[in-house]
């Protein structure tokens, strides 16, 4: 029975799961997740995840945060002043913005707090810091 190695393209159905049991990804409903083991385009415990699996086969998996999207980074949070947000914007907490960089590059990044002098705004991924877990199916290999 072919298992799933490095380099192999992979269509994988998958739920994924907060340790409080809501879930923040599911490709329930659409086409499975296809992408190239060992390439970058998922998570690092996602890649192991899926190695060694066999068509068919279902399993759950917990990718702790180091493996997931890593740790919080306090430097990614940034306080702006009010004076400085444009006139037409109206933030709220939990709206998603995009924001130029210190080096020209584009981040995309959360309000995270919103007050009559500041705005404070989050550039570290949504689940950095968060331990996972995924339920998998693998649907094919190649």
């Amino acid at each position: 029975m072919q298992q799933v190695k490095n380099g192999d393209t992979v269509k994988v159905h998958y739920t994924g799961t907060l340790e409080d049991g809501s879930v923040f990804d599911s490709s329930e409903g659409h086409d499975p997740l296809e992408f190239t083991v060992g390439s970058g385009q998922v998570i690092a415990g996602f890649d192991n995840a899926v190695t060694g699996m066999a068509i068919g086969e279902k399993k759950s998996v917990f990718i702790p945060c180091a493996e997931a999207y890593g740790e919080a980074n306090s430097d990614l949070v940034m306080t702006v002043p009010q004076e400085q947000v444009p006139p037409d914007l109206k933030p709220e907490v939990g709206m998603l913005l995009e924001v130029g960089g210190a080096n020209g590059e584009v981040l995309r990044v959360t309000v995270v707090e919103v007050s009559e002098e500041v705005i404070i705004l989050d550039a570290n991924p949504p689940l950095a810091g968060k331990d996972l877990t995924f339920a998998l199916e693998l649907v094919s290999i190649g």
